[in-house]
């Protein structure tokens, strides 16, 4: 089970260093062909905002990295639950306020990781 949760949480910080990425140096770029509803003509215009959104998304991978590599077995799923919680957050927000379509990509996989966490911890 913990296998499986690490392999989650590793695929939602490879997800979170691509927005990076995607916000942070290709917003007017590549970008555009994956936020295809968003005005084109805002792309421009939006790009410092999209890089401190890249920013703070990056901050998130981050911390789902450090969980990875924690020692202390209790503390590792700690840090996870609370990253990953961040991401389920912030997932349902862009769910409710954007598109349906960010649950799917990015809470979702964070409430899978935190299931399998949570049902770890009570094993």
């Amino acid at each position: 089970m913990l296998f499986v949760a690490k392999i989650i949480i590793a695929v939602v910080a490879l997800l979170h260093f691509y927005f990076l990425w995607l916000e942070m140096f290709a917003w007017t770029t590549k970008a555009k062909k994956v936020f295809r509803k968003f005005p084109e003509d805002l792309f421009e215009p939006t790009k410092t905002l999209a890089a401190n959104q890249g920013l703070y998304n990056g901050f998130l991978a981050a911390g789902l990295v450090w969980s990875l590599i924690i020692q202390d077995p209790n503390w590792q799923v700690y840090v996870a639950l609370f990253f990953l919680g961040c991401v389920a957050v912030a997932g349902i927000y862009g769910a409710l306020t954007v598109s349906k379509k960010i649950f799917t990509v990015q809470a979702l996989p964070a409430l899978l990781g935190i299931a399998l966490l949570l049902i770890h911890q009570m094993l």
